[in-house]
């Protein structure tokens, strides 16, 4: 059955059977053209200096800790709005919500942007969302009713 399994993914074949061709292409699931590739990709220097651009693994651990800690305060900050609302809660929340959304949509462009030019691109493109983003937020509190007050409205419709 093993063998059956292996032959079927194209892992095995009998001895003296040649691989069916399609065009150029060995017809192979795409899970053992991966295992292919990384098979015939040059070794990973894993003792080498970090690259210029990337930076070291505390400091994408402690990035991480900040991540994380900014959502538990936002789980926090949340129902503290409902209970107290209030000018400072109001800027709190427009921090805590701009920094958390800069840093998802930071993770969006680092899996889903390749290319030198379209990263420098989407990363200022995504710094002038969160500056206006955090700048409309605090317009908001400053000449309307507030995040807090203004979310109260809604609920009461």
């Amino acid at each position: 059955m093993a063998a059956l399994v292996l032959l079927r993914a194209g892992l095995a074949r009998p001895r003296g059977a040649q691989m069916a061709l399609l065009g150029r292409t060995l017809r192979r699931r795409p899970a053992v053209l991966a295992a292919v590739a990384d098979r015939s990709a040059p070794a990973r220097q894993s003792h080498s200096p970090p690259q210029q651009g990337h930076g070291s693994s505390k400091a994408a651990s402690l990035h991480w800790t900040g991540e994380r800690a900014v959502s538990v305060l936002l789980l926090g900050l949340l129902p503290a709005a409902y209970l107290y609302p209030g000018p400072a809660m109001d800027y709190s929340l427009a921090a805590a919500l701009t920094l958390h959304g800069h840093w998802g949509l930071g993770q969006v462009i680092t899996d889903y942007v390749h290319g030198d030019i379209p990263i420098k691109l989407a990363n200022t493109g995504l710094y002038v969302l969160s500056a206006v983003t955090f700048t409309g937020l605090c317009y908001f509190n400053y000449y309307d009713v507030g995040i807090c007050k203004a979310v109260a409205m809604l609920w009461s419709l």
